[in-house]
């Protein structure tokens, strides 16, 4: 490796150092608990780093000793030998490379797998409470730029760890043991090399990581701006000149940064690349001294010269090995941090399945509040100092109510009273505090997930989508549906004509969040997707709030397509679809404060009156003056 490499991998290293901590003996021991699997691979990668360490020292030595056979006019053949040596030696480090190379890709990216797919299905048991309080960005951050810094424990830091103490020490036994006295002042240069590098490193490293933060500022925005809610907002509401300067502010100061960036790593780079000339105009010089005083051969001397380049490259790459090892172990505890976040929401080990045949939905005095940030969140992915570790505030007071197999249950009441709280107890995104949430007589606690799953459906407001297609967010549902099931749950949604119209049919993609469709027909098309899975128990959570009168019936009829047959509970913002349900709750304050048949609960006069009234009251016409 030259010199002037070995400057910019000394900075490349310097760049990625992360804040230096005690690396805890757990956290080893569950590093190799990942590498394990991988021992064999590891051994070999090792054993073969080595022999290509060893090999590195040799060509330096058969340089000198054919410059020493032409000096002293030896025969040809010894000479050719030697050239043909250097070439095997040369075609065997080639291709114990490509080999390593192989070996190292593969333990990579096995291990990036490992440590990706184990996070990622960890993050799928986590409670919805975790996704509302996490940044998506920095639980992605975890696992793309953390887990690869921990792979890089092996691929590099391991591998470079092990070549190099091999290449110094064979390196520095050959030339002390052609020349002590020049090896010695070749080193005194050393601090030279090493001591800029590490100041050189942090002020570079301060400015990438201003940078960085700039950028992430930028990706925040265009993010932002450029989804379609978000472009809707910035075109309706937004200063287009002010979203620009600011974008353009941000832009200017990481070019700035760039050129002074760019600016200190060549000075670096140009300057340790004049000390390694002078390095070797040291070694050239004192060596040539030795050699017209026969103290030294001509080809020991160039064989000093090119053993220095490989000196120093593995002497600069040990000083900073600690703070290599450290940042990878550091990239492993923020992946383990995560991997160690217990799921508030788990099966018991002898959970059951919902029992078979129609099922009935219970709560039985159910008292819940929103638990603390400590127990479902990280303070480094909420991006904050430390967690609030105080409880919620209870926000359900001893709500009780039963549908059995069949019957519609319909909840009403103010914002914010608790309605969308007890829909969102009953496929337990959430865990009851005190009481008792049941299906089919058994409390959800005791069930198992995936019953509870594929028991219970349910349409929230918003109808999320992928940014797939129709017939992949269909199948989302239920993968093994076939093609005839897929068109009739679209033709029970009212949604076939407009899919069978559209120029790629089932296979259209509906954009981000289905942005493409509009409201009413991306509702129709997650109540597809619900008829598609077939559940018993069908929670709508306010599923035509959002809607035109228009888009609304259209809906309606899908709705009922969905709830035939099916206990439902339903939320219901406008009152006029709920008037045949088999019993009205009226939640205020975390509270059932009425119930009954609609009919009922209008003669009782109470709330429930109140809010009728309100949303059909006939407007006052002001008279002409």
């Amino acid at each position: 490796m030259s010199m002037e490499v070995t400057a910019w991998h000394q900075l490349y290293s310097m760049n990625n150092q992360r804040e230096r901590r005690p690396v805890s003996r757990a956290t080893l021991r569950r590093v190799w608990s990942f590498a394990r699997p991988h021992r064999r691979r590891i051994t070999l990668f090792l054993l073969l780093s080595v022999v290509m360490a060893a090999l590195a020292v040799a060509p330096p030595l058969l340089a000198g000793r054919v410059l020493d056979a032409i000096g002293k006019g030896e025969e040809l053949g010894v000479v050719v030998g030697l050239a043909a040596v250097i070439a095997g030696l040369a075609v065997a480090e080639a291709g114990l490379g490509l080999l390593t190379r192989w070996l190292s890709a593969g333990l990579g990216e096995g291990l990036i797998l490992d440590l990706r797919t184990a996070v990622f299905d960890h993050v799928q048991r986590m409670p919805v409470a975790f996704f509302t309080r996490t940044r998506t960005g920095a639980l992605v951050s975890r696992l793309n730029n953390d887990v690869i810094g921990a792979q890089r424990a092996f691929t590099d830091t391991l591998s470079g760890v092990a070549g190099n103490v091999v290449t110094l020490v064979l390196a520095l036994t050959v030339m002390i043991g052609i020349s002590w006295q020049i090896t010695l002042l070749a080193l005194l240069l050393l601090p030279v090399f090493v001591l800029p590098a590490r100041r050189m490193g942090v002020r570079i490293a301060r400015l990438r990581r201003e940078a960085a933060d700039h950028n992430a500022a930028m990706g925040t925005q265009m993010t932002e701006r450029f989804s379609a809610p978000g472009a809707t907002l910035v075109k309706l509401f937004g200063r287009p000149a002010h979203e620009s300067a600011e974008f353009a502010a941000r832009a200017r100061r990481v070019r700035d940064i760039g050129v002074r960036t760019a600016m200190a790593q060549s000075a670096f780079v140009t300057a340790l690349t004049l000390v390694s000339a002078l390095a070797l105009a040291l070694v050239y010089g004192l060596g040539g001294f030795y050699a017209l005083r026969d103290q030294l051969e001509p080809g020991s001397v160039v064989a000093l010269a090119l053993l220095l380049t490989r000196l120093y490259s593995p002497l600069t790459a040990l000083a900073s090995a600690r703070v290599d090892v450290m940042s990878a172990l550091v990239s492993f505890e923020r992946v383990f941090e995560v991997l160690d976040l217990k799921p508030l929401i788990q099966d018991k080990p002898d959970a059951v399945r919902v029992p078979d045949g129609p099922a009935a939905v219970e709560f039985d005095d159910v008292r819940f509040a929103y638990p603390s940030a400590d127990k479902v969140s990280l303070a480094s992915l909420e991006e904050v100092a430390a967690l609030d570790t105080r409880g919620g505030e209870t926000v359900l007071h001893g709500v009780s109510f039963r549908a059995e197999p069949g019957q519609m249950v319909a909840l009403v009441g103010s914002s914010g009273a608790g309605k969308s709280t007890i829909a969102q107890l009953l496929p337990r995104l959430y865990d009851v505090d005190a009481g008792a949430v049941r299906i089919g007589g058994v409390d959800v606690r005791d069930l198992t997930a995936d019953s509870i799953r594929e028991t219970l459906g349910m349409v929230t407001q918003d109808g999320h989508l992928f940014h797939e297609t129709i017939r992949a967010n269909l199948l989302f549902a239920r993968p093994e549906a076939s093609e005839e099931e897929l068109w009739d749950a679209l033709r029970r949604a009212r949604l076939a004509t407009l899919i069978e119209s559209l120029p790629d049919g089932l296979d259209t993609v509906v954009g981000e969040r289905g942005y493409r469709l509009s409201g009413g027909e991306r509702q129709r098309l997650t109540i597809a997707r619900l008829l598609l899975a077939r559940p018993q128990v069908v929670i709508l959570d306010e599923a035509t709030a959002a809607l035109d009168s228009t888009s609304e019936a259209a809906v309606q009829e899908a709705l009922g397509e969905a709830l035939e047959g099916r206990t439902a509970v339903v939320i219901a913002h406008r009152l006029s679809t709920i008037r045949a349900a088999d019993l009205i709750l009226v939640i205020e304050d975390g509270r059932v404060v009425e119930r009954g048949t609609h009919a009922e609960l209008l003669a009782a006069g109470g709330r429930y009156e109140e809010l009728y009234t309100t949303q059909f009251a006939e407007p006052t016409v002001v008279p002409a003056a």
